[in-house]
């Protein structure tokens, strides 16, 4: 398998060699566009200046002359057509030169050939050395017409340029390498960081702080990293606590149970004893019952990422059914309850949320001593639905606030047990409320009361 860093190098190094031929194909196609005709032109008027000089000043050699314009950088052919031709200055590679060429220019046309000459798609048709690829001006001599062939001599004019430019681009290659390997090491040390983090992680170290200082996309990705296994580490600490609680939960009324069960095996009990048992077996039977239910519906609610069911439901129908339902615990106690319900529908899953109702209702009826009040106030507005539930009960401390939708938190361990609280019942409203994406809060005084209040968000 290849690694991370091979296949960044190799990438780079394909975009290099890819661009580079782009570039050297949009050079080519520039030449054959705009320096192919440019160079036509210029070597075309110096043809031209050559003809216009020589022929005001005949008096000078033709050969001299020619001599002296090829040791300024070109290569000339001079030729009758027949018997007398002449090169000066430097040699052409190939001296093919056709017949009707030679004739044309003696009967006074200028001869375009680097304009003409098939060079191919490539900018080194340029530097081709070939006779055809010159520029052809008629000449008078001693009374009679010469065709001149020029071109400028690329060995001369462009030697050490093509030295220069051949040494700029073996040295950009070799720069664009060694860099393609550095800054390709530079990427891939955070990777490298996270794989390592990450078998760390999976062996259960979250200790894993990458020190990435970078700001880019890996700097973020390592920091996002870093989180994740911070809140991996909470959760796997939460984790342990819940198994923690619910054994604790668990064992509590099974040994109680256990206990009473070999009480009850003895034959010395009188039935005053044996009823009195049986009759907390019962209750630990039930709230042991309670909980294993209150257990599979967080497990059933954790796994749902949005609510499946939906209808359009009438809450304050809900609340009243509720306060029938549990009208002989709150009478036994004597509580009063004052209700102002609006009607008031809403569209969500309609048994979560009487669960959310019952739970709320039953907290209050625990923990509101006798002749105590529970206020039940439902109403609505422009954006949510408001449900607040008030007590008169023991309240809770300010410090517990915070806590108290927390999973098998109790705020007093021994009332609460007194009550049969699992410490369940809140953090499975919560869960239901977020899955409505509405919020519930709580504010509370000691030996004053608590508000619960749920706010719906109305679609």
């Amino acid at each position: 398998m290849k690694t991370l860093y091979t296949r960044i190098v190799v990438t780079m190094l394909v975009v290099i060699v890819f661009s580079s031929l782009l570039g050297f194909a949009i050079a080519n196609i520039y030449y054959q566009v705009n320096l192919k005709p440019f160079n036509d032109e210029k070597v075309t008027k110096m043809a031209g200046e050559i003809q216009q000089f020589y022929e005001a000043n005949d008096e000078v050699a033709l050969d001299s002359y020619l001599t002296n314009v090829g040791n300024l950088g070109y290569e000339l052919f001079v030729t009758d057509g027949k018997t007398e031709s002449h090169y000066f200055g430097g040699e052409f590679r190939k001296k093919d030169l056709p017949a009707k060429t030679v004739q044309q220019v003696l009967d006074g046309q200028t001869y375009h050939g680097i304009d003409n000459f098939d060079t191919g798609l490539f900018i080194t048709g340029f530097f081709d050395n070939d006779i055809e690829n010159t520029i052809g001006v008629p000449i008078k001599t001693d009374g009679k017409t010469m065709a001149l062939f020029l071109r400028q001599d690329p060995e001369q004019q462009f030697g050490e340029l093509r030295i220069f430019f051949a040494m700029i681009l073996v040295f950009t290659s070799l720069i664009s390498i060694i860099l393609v390997l550095i800054s390709g090491r530079y990427i891939v040390r955070p990777i490298v960081k996270l794989t390592n983090a990450t078998k760390k992680i999976r062996k259960g170290n979250y200790d894993v702080a990458l020190e990435v200082k970078r700001k880019d996309e890996i700097g973020q990705l390592a920091d996002s990293f870093t989180k994740m296994a911070g809140e991996l580490e909470k959760s796997e600490a939460a984790r342990q606590e819940f198994v923690a609680n619910v054994s604790h939960e668990l064992q509590s009324p099974l040994t109680s149970m256990q206990g009473f069960a070999t009480l009850l095996s003895s034959q010395t009990l009188t039935a005053e004893e044996q009823t009195k048992y049986l009759a907390i077996m019962t209750e630990e039977t039930t709230r042991l019952s309670t909980l294993t239910k209150q257990l599979l519906t967080l497990a059933s609610l954790d796994q749902e990422a949005e609510l499946r069911k939906q209808e359009t439901f009438d809450i304050k129908a809900q609340w009243q059914q509720l306060l029938q339902m549990t009208e002989w615990s709150w009478r036994d106690k004597s509580l009063t309850i004052e209700t102002s319900l609006e009607v008031v529908t809403y569209r969500g899953d309609a048994e979560l949320m009487y669960q959310v109702w019952s739970n709320l209702l039953t907290n209050a009826i625990k923990f509101t001593p006798e002749s105590g009040i529970i206020k039940v106030r439902l109403y609505e507005n422009t954006r949510e639905v408001v449900i607040e539930v008030t007590d008169t009960g023991i309240g809770i401390a300010i410090e517990a606030l915070p806590n108290i939708f927390n999973r098998f938190y109790k705020a007093n361990e021994s009332r609460s047990r007194e009550a049969g609280s699992s410490g369940l019942g809140l953090s499975i409203c919560k869960k239901i409320i977020d899955l409505h994406g509405g919020t519930i809060t709580a504010t509370s005084k000691i030996d004053e009361g608590t508000t619960f209040t749920v706010k719906l968000p109305k679609n």
